[in-house]
This record gives structure tokens, C-alpha cells and sequence, in this order.
């Protein structure tokens, strides 16, 4: 018989799964999984490390610029005490983004994108001014949208559409492949979710082809997409693995992009090697950060998003609690974070808005049945 997962037990699992996989990936995001091989045989603990030559050595476990997107719609959502939509998470930006931040926890182009969102102009216009369309910076982050539209699929995908073209624009690829890592982590939150039950609702709900695009009421054709084509591609690819070093070697043969800003850094290669992680380690969350990390490329967000998704299925009873204090620890000590909550509040402030937002819904319902 399998162990039940509370649901608060989920939406903890997801926050912490998601920040130590960040935190351990961070330090060699970039390296070949060859690379990383060579130095360290398996990471599996946390390093300081520097970014960008910016002179400042990290503490031990902090976290990456995921992380800081995810914070802000954290708090945005804690504000709102409900779902919430790209203008709600804009005035968390103004509001909270430290100025020096860029280049040092978060990227450079993410100053540009606060500029203009003081401007301003319309939220969801925002990701039109940003020059890297295809990134996982707002699939690597939604996981909050996953947990406040928790067990409500099809609703986590439309915010994670909406709230993607702060990054990106409305067509861009990248905001499909955010509605599948919202999808995901909603489902997961199910009670009696399984692996088999999280892939097959992303199939349901995730599958945009023939999806008409509509801006400002007016219909302008449809989406031919290939999320779930590659997805699918992915998980035939590696259903033979038995371990994280096969399935990065069956990896090594479809993404393995250079010469560009960011080529290691894109939605759709991270997704679906999270999710084939996912499955490769039956929802064991520390299993699946250790294959994230270990994956070489974009280390930090592979295994951010896998060790939420399986900390949201399962729990976060695979992760020791030393890890989650030295986060915690490093947090503290970071002068350019979003905010410095812990890893149990944060998770903490989600469960209760989660069920603020469910309140809201039985009292609505409440009130038009008595009609």
C-alpha cells in the first residue's frame, strides 16, 4: 500500500525540492555532464561558486535566478491570498527587485525587463522586450502556479500563459512549455497522484495543436505545436534507462546546442528531461535532484524542476533535513534575494492562500446555490 502524501506535505516537498535542486545544480550549470563526471565522480552536495566573474563566492547552498522569479510570484500570490495574473506579479517586481540584482542572482537582461515594467505598460506586454524567447525562465518558475491552481489543471496552464509573457512573448514556445511545468505540478498535488497520472494529464491539458491563438478577442489562426510531440519523443527516447547516466547519454544525441547566448538554457530541454527524470526515478525527489544535477547543461533548472515535481508527488521525506538548512543558512546570507523566507514559510504561505482560495470558491458556491 502506498504512503499518503498530505497535501501540505506537497506543496512543502515542491518548495524544497525545487530550491536544493537549484542550489546543487547551480555550480556547474554550463559543464558537460562529461565535465562534471571528471571533477566530482557524482555531486551530490552543495559548493559555493561565483557567476559571471561578478566576484561575489556564494555561500554553500544558495540558490539561482529560478528561484528568484519563483519568489516573486510567491509573494505575489501570499498578496493576493488567490490565483494571480502578470499584473499582480509586475507590482511585486517593482516592489521588492533589488536594483543590483541583475547580473549578480538574477540575469542581465532582467534589468532591461524591469525597466520596462516601470513604465508602465500593459504586464503581458513586458516579454516582447526581452531577446531570448525560447528560455526556461518562466518554466523553471511557476511552480507556485502549480500550487495555488492545485488539482485544477487546466487553470494552472492558463496563468502559466499568462504569466509567461513577462518573459517571453504570447507565441513564443517558451510560455507553452510553462503551461506544462504548472500542469505538472498541479496534477501532482492530486491526492493518489502517480507518475503515470502527472504525464498523463500533461498529454490532456498540454496538448495545444489546433489551439486557437486569439489576441484581444480576434482569432488569428492556430497553434501547430510540438510540446507534446517532443515530450512524447523524450519519453520513448530514454523508456529504456535504467539509470541518469543512460538517460544523459540518450540525451547527448538530441540537445546539445552551443555557440549561442543561453543555448543551454531552454524550455523544452529542460521539461522534458525533467519529466523523463521523473519517471526514471519514480517520483523520489532527492533521486531526481541528483540526476538533475548531474545532467550536465542547465543543471540548475533540470534539477529544480524535477525535484519539485517529485517533492510535490512524493514529499520531500528523500531529502535530508541538513540540505534544507544549509539553504535556509544561505538564503540568510544573500544580500540580493527577492526576500529571505525560508523554505517551510514559503511553502507555509502557499498552503494558506491555497485554502484562502478555496474558501472563496465554497462560499461562492455556497451563496449561488441558495439562489
Amino acid at each position: 500500500m502506498s504512503e499518503t502524501i498530505s497535501l501540505k506535505e506537497k506543496f512543502y516537498g515542491c518548495i524544497a525540492g525545487t530550491y536544493v535542486g537549484a542550489a546543487m545544480g547551480a555550480p556547474v550549470e554550463g559543464l558537460s555532464h562529461q565535465e562534471i563526471e571528471a571533477k566530482y565522480g557524482v555531486l551530490n552536495t552543495f559548493l559555493p561558486y561565483e557567476r559571471n566573474n561578478n566576484g561575489w563566492i556564494r555561500e554553500a547552498g544558495t540558490t539561482e535566478d529560478g528561484v528568484e522569479r519563483q519568489k516573486l510570484m510567491t509573494t505575489a500570490i501570499l498578496a493576493k491570498q488567490d490565483r494571480v495574473n502578470a499584473e499582480d506579479i509586475r507590482s511585486i517586481w517593482v516592489k521588492d527587485i533589488k536594483q543590483d540584482a541583475g547580473g549578480m542572482i538574477t540575469e542581465p537582461f532582467e534589468n532591461t525587463l524591469l525597466a520596462v515594467a516601470k513604465s508602465g505598460i500593459p504586464a503581458r506586454d513586458i516579454g516582447k522586450y526581452c531577446d531570448y524567447a525560447g528560455l526556461s525562465s518562466a518554466s523553471g518558475s511557476c511552480q507556485p502556479i502549480g500550487l495555488i491552481n492545485a488539482g485544477d489543471v487546466r487553470n494552472a496552464v492558463a496563468d502559466a500563459f499568462e504569466i509567461g509573457q513577462l518573459y517571453q512573448t504570447s507565441k513564443s514556445y517558451a510560455v507553452r512549455w510553462a503551461g506544462v511545468s504548472a500542469a505538472a505540478i498541479a496534477s501532482a498535488t492530486k491526492p493518489g497522484a502517480t507518475v503515470d497520472s502527472v504525464i498523463g494529464d500533461i498529454f490532456r491539458y498540454c496538448d495545444y495543436t489546433d489551439l486557437a491563438l486569439k489576441i484581444d478577442g480576434n482569432k488569428y489562426g492556430y497553434l501547430r505545436d510540438n510540446v507534446i510531440q517532443e515530450l512524447d519523443s523524450g519519453l520513448k527516447r530514454t523508456a529504456h534507462c535504467k539509470d541518469f547516466g543512460e538517460l544523459r547519454e540518450a540525451f547527448d544525441k538530441i540537445y546539445y546546442g552551443c555557440g549561442v547566448p543561453y543555448c543551454n538554457s531552454f524550455a523544452n530541454e529542460a521539461l522534458t528531461k525533467a519529466i523523463c527524470i521523473l519517471r526514471l526515478v519514480n517520483g523520489n525527489a532527492y533521486e531526481a535532484i541528483l540526476a538533475g544535477v548531474n545532467m550536465g547543461r542547465d543543471t540548475g533548472a533540470v534539477a529544480a524542476i524535477a525535484g519539485g515535481l517529485a517533492g510535490t508527488l512524493k514529499g520531500a521525506g528523500s531529502i535530508s533535513a541538513e540540505l534544507i538548512k544549509q539553504v535556509d543558512y544561505a538564503t540568510s546570507l544573500n544580500p540580493y534575494t527577492n526576500n529571505q523566507r525560508t523554505i517551510q514559510e514559503q511553502a507555509d504561505g502557499l498552503y494558506r492562500a491555497f485554502h484562502a482560495r478555496l474558501q472563496k470558491i465554497n462560499t461562492f458556491t455556497e451563496t449561488m446555490l441558495a439562489v
